[in-house]
């Protein structure tokens, strides 16, 4: 059975490492069938919403601490699917917590992990800024940490458009082009927020790298200071 190992990465550049490796890992079903990249980058934005939730949401790890997630896989041929064996996730942790504090959170959320997975994710927005031409500029933000950016155009009081925009947690993705119906006793707000909530499932599924380029571009139209990028560390070995 095929395991997925991130090494020893920095906290807040594990997401990435984890698409990096699994793509590398399954390059060649990639090249007999373009299908399966779209396929390998949702079971990734799955695994990623899951750690998530563990990491930052649960033990609160910093970013700059130091992460290894492994996990075994099975690949369904037939179907075009990574199948996550949850049961076999190890994430350690390296700060001054106990590894018995990860271990058992970990295990408690395990029989959860498909509904952690694909959960909808609940971004605060904070308008930032306008541009000279009416698009309203918003900062995406969890547990009070800028993750991502959005530009959105207001056409009318029930009508807006999503031009673009883009988040590096829990998961490196980007949105491009959603109309925004605003139905009456909502704003904007409202249905944006409902909108970027499924980022597991409805969005276009990116490297770190990529969404943080979006995202710093959106804020630069704002000029808001850029969300510096976190380098990952190599690992020396595995067990």
């Amino acid at each position: 059975m095929p395991r997925l190992s991130s090494g020893f990465v920095i906290a807040g550049a594990y997401a990435d490492k984890i698409r990096r490796t699994m793509f590398a890992q399954l390059r060649d079903y990639v090249r007999r069938d373009k299908e399966w990249s779209q396929k390998i980058a949702f079971a990734v934005a799955q695994l990623n919403r899951f750690l998530y939730t563990v990491l930052v949401e649960q033990i609160k790890i910093d970013k700059g601490d130091v992460v290894r997630i492994r996990i075994d896989y099975d690949i369904d041929e037939a179907n075009k699917n990574i199948v996550w064996k949850w049961d076999t996730i190890v994430i350690e942790a390296f700060r001054r917590i106990p590894q018995e504090e990860v271990d058992n959170i970990t295990k408690k959320l395990i029989s959860k992990a498909v509904e952690i997975a694909t959960a909808a994710v609940a971004f605060n927005i904070v308008k930032i800024g306008e541009t000279f031409d009416g698009d309203i500029i918003y900062a995406l933000r969890l547990n009070d940490r800028d993750v991502g950016a959005a530009i959105v155009t207001p056409v009318n009081e029930a009508l807006a458009i999503l031009k673009r925009g883009a988040v590096i947690e829990p998961t490196p993705a980007i949105f491009e082009k959603v109309k925004l119906e605003i139905p009456s006793g909502r704003t904007l707000e409202d249905v944006l927020r409902d909108t970027l909530s499924t980022v597991v499932q409805s969005a276009r599924h990116v490297s770190a790298d990529e969404a943080l380029k979006m995202v710093n571009a959106i804020r630069e139209r704002a000029s808001i200071a850029p969300i510096a990028k976190y380098e990952e560390v190599e690992e020396e070995s595995e067990e």
